[in-house]
């Protein structure tokens, strides 16, 4: 079989297995030839061969009985003097950022997007900190947060953030071993790791890295021989002075379900929240995706105010406002009107109406206390008989359902309540909506009078 012939294959199989798998597993293989009905590939590691024999060996074998040759079994070799990496070394003056294709071929890791650079963050107050402590840490050089955790709902840039690192630190330093994955994949290799029996392979790949980040971390959760292992590996590339950078939508400390001994582990470097964002930051972000837009969509024009109307109506969160504005320059290039904000209004009638739909926590109490017919101020008062504590509970489980508040911040709405006691009535309603049909009811209609109003 010719390197050609391999060529086509591989096209086969990046429709067949995906973009992802194919940068990361297929990719790096160097098709040697064939010779006794055995395919031969170079590899960066056994581990890499081991795993596409494992996970991919079927559909290459099919792909090339299509070519005609008989080949039965593949081959993975790792070259002998194969250079050695180079260590890693801080770069003591900023490099210009810029596209790395992939990290180590050897590594399964997510694959960057080249949109989520320092470049194009936009930074305000509610993210100031955050950015300041990724930009220290994409820096390189002695490690100085460890981890650096950052924490906010939906939206908000914390992907952007830790990819935004990624990129940097290898525009920095070409050589450096960076690991990017979400405790999602981090679950899926242990898992598969356990059931190949390849757990030495699994150890001593993530702790061979320079840097590893996890994205939502709270994932893990409740999922005791995960975090058993992520628990070992964060120990050994701490204590190997390694970075590590984690991201969540909440507080180490609110992550209900995580080990006592990660959470004190994750509270020992920085812990760093992105806020909600303020118009001021919805409005520049509108403003540099305009830049972007206008080349996508030519002939689209936006009249005057609109982005501030956006910027003011749509406060949920980024990845909303942005499929506003884009959706907003693709109907003014397909009708050739200028948008203004009639037209604004027409077009983003279903995400205007529900980012109308903000629910408070005072508004959650007031029907509540109605609803059981007790008084506010023993709803969120100190008393702990079962007339006011249920309800008290009920109303805990729908603020952090309906509203984007903390469990802190939902307990200094109580009465300054602990975010544990928070954490406590929340459980106690999710248990007895199964076994307790009134509360089931009760927390259904409150959950309806709520979004109607």
């Amino acid at each position: 079989m010719t390197n050609e012939s391999w060529g086509t294959i591989r096209q086969e199989l990046l429709k067949s297995v995906g973009q992802n798998n194919y940068v990361n597993w297929i990719e790096p293989l160097e098709f040697e030839g064939t010779q006794d009905g055995v395919a031969r590939f170079n590899v960066p590691s056994n581990f890499l061969g081991a795993w596409v024999d494992r996970n991919f060996g079927d559909q290459i074998l099919r792909f090339m009985g299509r070519t005609g040759e008989p080949v039965h079994r593949l081959e993975f070799n790792v070259p002998t003097g194969r250079p050695a990496r180079a260590p890693a070394r801080p770069q003591p003056a900023a490099t210009p950022e810029r596209p790395v294709e992939r990290v180590d071929s050897d590594l399964p890791g997510a694959k960057l997007d080249t949109r989520f650079t320092f470049d194009t963050f936009v930074v305000g107050k509610p993210n100031e900190l955050a950015h300041a402590a990724s930009r220290r840490v994409a820096e390189g050089g002695p490690v100085t947060f460890n981890p650096l955790f950052l924490y906010g709902g939906v939206g908000l840039g914390k992907t952007h953030l830790m990819q935004a690192i990624a990129w940097e630190l290898q525009a920095r330093d070409p050589s450096i071993r960076v690991l990017y994955l979400s405790a999602e994949q981090f679950m899926y290799r242990f898992v598969q790791a356990l059931r190949d029996k390849q757990m030495m392979d699994f150890k001593q790949l993530f702790r061979s890295v320079d840097v590893l980040m996890v994205d939502d971390v709270q994932f893990i959760a409740g999922k005791d021989s995960t975090q058993e292992e992520f628990f070992h590996t964060f120990n050994a590339l701490v204590d190997q002075r390694k970075q590590i950078i984690i991201s969540a939508d909440r507080a180490p400390s609110e992550i209900e379900g995580l080990e006592s001994r990660i959470v004190s582990r994750l509270q020992s470097g920085l812990v760093v929240d992105l806020h909600p964002t303020s118009y001021e930051l919805r409005l520049g972000i509108l403003q540099q995706k305009v830049e972007q837009h206008h080349a996508q969509f030519p002939g689209a024009v936006l009249g005057d105010g609109v982005l501030e109307f956006l910027a003011h109506r749509i406060t949920s969160n980024v990845r909303v406002l942005e499929g506003a504005l884009m959706r907003l320059f693709a109907f003014g290039s397909l009708v050739g009107r200028e948008i203004d904000i009639p037209l604004t209004q027409e077009c983003l009638t279903d995400i205007l109406r529900q980012s109308d739909r903000k629910t408070t926590v005072e508004e959650i109490q007031r029907k509540v206390s109605d609803h059981y017919n007790i008084r506010l101020s023993d709803l969120i008062g100190p008393k702990r008989v079962r007339t006011f504590a249920r309800p008290r509970q009920v109303a805990m489980y729908l603020c952090k359902q309906l509203t984007q508040r903390s469990l802190p911040e939902i307990g200094r709405r109580f009465g300054g309540r602990d975010h544990t006691t928070i954490m406590h009535g929340i459980k106690r309603i999710e248990a007895l909506k199964g076994s307790d049909p009134q509360i089931a009811e009760d927390v259904e209609l409150l959950r309806r009078s709520l979004d109607d109003q």
